[in-house]
């Protein structure tokens, strides 16, 4: 698998999302592997969509490869650069960088790059996800591009601890179980139809259905 981040930039990118989901009674970003999503995610362009069967992913040609390149060398830079800043900030507040702080050190310097108002692109980012269908994604670039580095770290970090497995966070399916979500065992189950999330994302969806097709047998 291909990664992107230096020792010290993976460190410290790991070090700020275990501050977005700590480490507590349950799993957090830590456990999760949250960091390894965003590693491989920013590593090129091998790991964007899974196949439906699950045993790979695909591989990106011609002028989707040319837009998804220009998406993740611009995720590169704001990493690359809000790095930079946070060490810069750590280290005139306290004489070192990020990931040598404490935990409230990092959470005080982590709450002083968020932008206020950042809240709504970053519910726009997440529900446009990276790893949607691929025309939607490629027209909403900007969603995910046009975040601080702070938005862009909270996005990745919930990405990483609640995207398939397959992805490289989500570990042991730590993030699924933490909200009581048993997920699939592998995209093949979802994309064959032997698995649906409408018991758990459309209430009373899958009762209503049951009920037409119990009246349409009596007729």
């Amino acid at each position: 698998m291909s990664t992107f981040f230096d020792p010290h930039q993976r460190a410290t990118i790991a070090a700020a999302m275990a501050r977005i989901i700590p480490t507590t009674g349950t799993p957090g970003a830590t456990e999760a592997g949250a960091i390894d999503f965003l590693d491989g995610y920013l590593g090129g362009i091998d790991r964007i969509y899974a196949k439906p069967d699950g045993s790979g992913f695909e591989t990106l040609s011609g002028r989707r490869a040319d837009a998804w390149r220009r998406r993740i060398d611009s995720l590169r830079t704001t990493y690359v650069e809000g790095i930079v800043d946070l060490d810069q900030r750590s280290r005139e507040a306290h004489g070192v960088p990020f990931v040598e702080l404490d935990e409230p050190q990092q959470d005080a310097m982590l709450a002083a790059i968020e932008r206020p108002g950042e809240e709504q692109k970053l519910n726009t980012a997440q529900a446009v996800m990276g790893f949607a269908p691929v025309e939607p994604a490629l027209q909403q670039v900007g969603a995910e591009i046009s975040l601080s580095f702070f938005a862009l770290l909270a996005l990745h970090t919930r990405q990483g601890f609640y995207a398939d497995p397959i992805y490289g966070g989500n570990r042991g399916q730590v993030g699924w179980q933490t909200i009581g979500f048993p997920g699939p065992s592998s995209l093949a189950e979802v994309h064959t139809g032997r698995y649906t999330v409408i018991d758990y994302f459309a209430d009373g969806t899958h009762e209503q259905e049951m009920d037409i097709s119990r009246a349409r047998d009596q007729a």
